[in-house]
Parts: C-alpha cells; sequence; structure tokens
C-alpha cells in the first residue's frame, strides 16, 4: 500500500479525532486544527510531486486487487484538488482563530471542519463509484452540521434547503449506483470505463442523466442551485469561505471525472446539454448578484455564476477547454474563499448587512481595501489577474470548437463578465468608496491586534497567491495541461489501477 496516497483522508481524520479528545481543550484544538491544516497542505505539495514526477499513482486497500478492492487512485488533477484543499484548509484554519467563537468550539467546529476536509480528500483520492457515495455522505453530515452551529433561525432556514437538495442528490446517486451495479457488475470507475461502453445507449444515456443531476446539484449547476444563495451567508465567514472553496467544487470534480471517464460515448448529445446548462447557470447567477444587496449574498450568487464557467470547460471537451476548466476550479476557490473572507472583516461581527448601511471602507482599511479590488477584479476577469487566464483559455477553446452552441456559450461569458465587472463594482462603491451613512454601525470587531492580525493574514496569504498565479500562471498552466491530458485519454488511468495489459 503506498502511503502517501492514503494520507489525504488520515491527516484530517487523525486531527478530527485528536481534537474530538480535547474538546474541553481550547486552545489545543485550535492548536490541533491548525497544525492539521499546515500538514495536510504538506500532502498535497508531496502528492502532486510524486504524480508529475512519477505518474498516476494507485494503491489497493486492504490487498483486494482491483476491481474487487478498495482502490485509491491520484492524476494530476485529483493531486491539485488535494493541494487546492489543504491551500483552504490552512487560510480558514488561520482565520478560524479569530472568527470561531467559544460556543461553537466546544461545540465541535474543529473536529466537523477536518472531517468534513476528510470527506472532501476522499472524493478527490476515490477510484470507485460506491466509495465516492460514502464520501460524498461524508462531506454532507460535517457539512450541515457545521452549518447549523450556533442554532440560529437563519441558519436553520437555510440548512433545511441544503440538506433536502442533497438528500435527493444522494438518492439519485444511489439510484443510479444500483442501476449501473445491476447493468454492468461493476463500481471501480477504471473497470466501469471499459465495460460502459458495451451498454445498451439507452441505459447508458439514462444513467449519464441520473449521475448528471446528482452530481449537478453538488456542484450547484442551473435549475438546482438554489440551495446555495439561501445557506453560504447564514453561518461563520470562516464556514462559508470553507464551504465556497471546497463543496461547489466536489460537485465539479465529480462531473469531470465522470464525464470524461465513463460517460464518454454519447459525448454529442451529452456535451450539448453541459453547454447549455454552463450557459444558463453563468447567466442566472450573475443575474441574482446584481439584484441583491448583501455582500455575502452577492457572493454566493456570484459562486453560482463561476460554475457555469467550469461546466463550460467540460462542455466543450476539448484538451483546452478541459485545461481551462481545471485552471478556472484553482482560481475560483482561491478567489472566493478570499472574498468570503474579506467579507467577515467588512463588518462589525462578522454578520452580513445591506451595502447601503455601509460606506468608507477605503479610508478606514486602505489594505483591506486593497485586498478586495484585486481580488474582486481577478473574479471578473480582468488582466492579467487569473481570472483573465482562466476565461481566456476557456473563450479561445470555445471559438476554437467553431459551433453554434460553443459560440453562444462564449458570448454569454464574455456577457457574464461585463455583468460580473459590474456588480463587483457595486460592492467596491458602496462598501469602500463612498462615505459611511450617518449613524451606521461601523463600530470594529471586537479584537485586539493579534486577534485582527488573524483574520487580515489569511486574506494577504490567498490575496498573495491570487496575484502570483496572475502574474506568472505559465508553471501552473503546465500541470494542468498535463491534468487535462490525462482526462482526456484515460489509458494510463485505467493501467495505474487495473495493471499492464489493460486496457
Amino acid at each position: 500500500m503506498k502511503v502517501l496516497l492514503v494520507l489525504p483522508v488520515l491527516v484530517p481524520l487523525t486531527t478530527a479525532a485528536l481534537s474530538l479528545l480535547s474538546f474541553r481543550r481550547a486552545a489545543r484544538q485550535r492548536a490541533l486544527g491548525l497544525i492539521g491544516s499546515v500538514l495536510q497542505l504538506a500532502v498535497g505539495v508531496a502528492l502532486l510531486r510524486a504524480v508529475h514526477r512519477g505518474g498516476i499513482q494507485s494503491t489497493q486497500l486492504g490487498g483486494w486487487p482491483a476491481p474487487y478492492g478498495i482502490t485509491f487512485v491520484v492524476d494530476l488533477f485529483s493531486a491539485l484538488m488535494v493541494l487546492l484543499s489543504g491551500v483552504i484548509a490552512v487560510a480558514t484554519s488561520l482565520y478560524s482563530l479569530s472568527d470561531i467563537d467559544r460556543e461553537r468550539r466546544e461545540h465541535g467546529f474543529y473536529p466537523l471542519m477536518h472531517a468534513l476536509l476528510m470527506g472532501t480528500n476522499g472524493v478527490f483520492v476515490t477510484g470507485d463509484l460506491f466509495n465516492l457515495y460514502v464520501w460524498f455522505e461524508v462531506t454532507l453530515i460535517a457539512s450541515f452540521v457545521l452549518l447549523v452551529l450556533g442554532n440560529e433561525r437563519p441558519q436553520m432556514q437555510g440548512a433545511i434547503k441544503y440538506v433536502a437538495m442533497n438528500l435527493i442528490s444522494s438518492a439519485l446517486f444511489l439510484t443510479g449506483l444500483g442501476v449501473l451495479y445491476g447493468s454492468v457488475h461493476a463500481l471501480n470507475m477504471a473497470d466501469l470505463s471499459l465495460k460502459l461502453p458495451s451498454l445498451a445507449p439507452p441505459i447508458r444515456f439514462t444513467l449519464a442523466m441520473i449521475f448528471l443531476v446528482a452530481f449537478g446539484i453538488k456542484a450547484a449547476v442551473f435549475p438546482l442551485f438554489f440551495w446555495l444563495p439561501d445557506s453560504y451567508h447564514t453561518p461563520p465567514v470562516t464556514v462559508t469561505a470553507l464551504f465556497a472553496g471546497l463543496l461547489t467544487k466536489v460537485g465539479v470534480y465529480a462531473l469531470v471525472r465522470s464525464f470524461t471517464l465513463l460517460f464518454v460515448s454519447d459525448g454529442e448529445a451529452t456535451h450539448a446539454l453541459l453547454l447549455g446548462i454552463a450557459a444558463f447557470t453563468m447567466a442566472v447567477g450573475v443575474l441574482g448578484a446584481v439584484s441583491h444587496r448583501e455582500v455575502r449574498r452577492i457572493l454566493a450568487f456570484h459562486s453560482v455564476s463561476q460554475v457555469g464557467y467550469m461546466v463550460m470547460g467540460l462542455g466543450l471537451f476539448t484538451l483546452s477547454s478541459l485545461s481551462g476548466a481545471i485552471f478556472f476550479v484553482l482560481h475560483h476557490a482561491i478567489i472566493k474563499s478570499n472574498l468570503f473572507l474579506i467579507s467577515g472583516i467588512m463588518r462589525s461581527g462578522g454578520k452580513d448587512a445591506r451595502l447601503d448601511l455601509q460606506g468608507g471602507l477605503l479610508a478606514r482599511s486602505p489594505g483591506l481595501s486593497a485586498c478586495f479590488l484585486v481580488t474582486a477584479l481577478s473574479l471578473a476577469g480582468m488582466p492579467p489577474l487569473s481570472g483573465f487566464w482562466a476565461k481566456l483559455i476557456l473563450v479561445r477553446s470555445g471559438l476554437d470548437v467553431g459551433s453554434r452552441g460553443a459560440a453562444a456559450v462564449v458570448a454569454t461569458s464574455l456577457a457574464v463578465g461585463l455583468v460580473t465587472l459590474i456588480s463587483m463594482t457595486k460592492i467596491w462603491n458602496e462598501a469602500f468608496w463612498k462615505p459611511a451613512p450617518a449613524g451606521a454601525d461601523l463600530a470594529p470587531r471586537e479584537s485586539g491586534a493579534r486577534r485582527s492580525a488573524l483574520l487580515y493574514l489569511p486574506v494577504v496569504l490567498l490575496t498573495a497567491l491570487g496575484v502570483t498565479l496572475g502574474m506568472a500562471p505559465e508553471p501552473l498552466l503546465a500541470v494542468v495541461r498535463r491534468a487535462a491530458a490525462q482526462l482526456a485519454d484515460p489509458t494510463d488511468y485505467v493501467r495505474a489501477v487495473l495493471g499492464e495489459g489493460r486496457p
């Protein structure tokens, strides 16, 4: 067994267990949470380095060979996602040291956070669909409890929609697994990629649609997205940033994995449908953002809109567009988590509030203003920031495809980029540029210099990382292109899991 492939699950599991054993010792829990996140980041770096140098890695747990045992398999796409998970874990752990109150710590915030990280990492490294379902459930349970931790009324309202939609997703996923196993007697993804082409086209297409809906709910695509804007603005900012960085990415990851490895035989019809979903997701999400006046609701709708760009890369289904989709996932997780962290510093107590009750942040906090401006422009896709490169790759891919559907989604993406810029300008003008309204509650958060530094440190680090990706994108783009090549031609993936001589 290759231990490195198990560590993305083992490290957060151990951290969660040790944090649970230390539930009466707040300082120890916080230290464990941060150390566990740093270790997870280190594992992500080591895993990416190993896969980059040695190719796709796989291991069989329990000594049972594939396709019968439990398979962990890591290609460059999986390794990048595990590394991304470590980056978001470290940033949110730092922020949580000042943001998470005593009551939430005592009720298990840190064990739940690392249980969530264990679930998301499990999704990224598993090699069979049943275990993908199991890791989805681990993620759902941990995220639901994090969402309601604090027991405030808005949290409960958002959590009900969140859990209801995700239970529907789980039921569909389980139904799809049953039909799939009954049809081809396999759930290992490498094995399925060899067996599914022999399945009758109507059954195969029906299965593809079941998994599209199940994973589409997780990814928050049109018209299945409404759980996201209603739930992301209610929990503490740390939780929202963690969700924004990882939860929808888990759904996008599952979509990309299943529609590049499993359901590729009916490509034309499926990809046309994905392009339509991408266009509507982009448009509806950004229109929702424009219509709202609270910062976290605006950002939540933008998350929906940006998922459309990721699905656009999958729908175009070229090597270049898959590269763009992967780059967009990495860029968006960093940028959107950072924007949510900034939103927590913008208002007293970290609570969301209408924009017309805010103002004067540029004069009061020029450093925070600079971080917001750079990150917001990156989200809108302004050159030379990371969002620009991500959108440029996708637009060029769409133009290269040249079909009417591709042209329509390219036009939509350009229009949505412009509206995104307008909506982010609205936040800038209302909260940062205009003077503070008379009588507005603009008291700073009750924290000393040390606690304020703990809020600002992850914001500065994520801003610097986002700027670095924009100013020097080529090293990451080189890795992303190789990751896309592995997705486009799964031969190495199948051989890594099933052994030489297959297929």
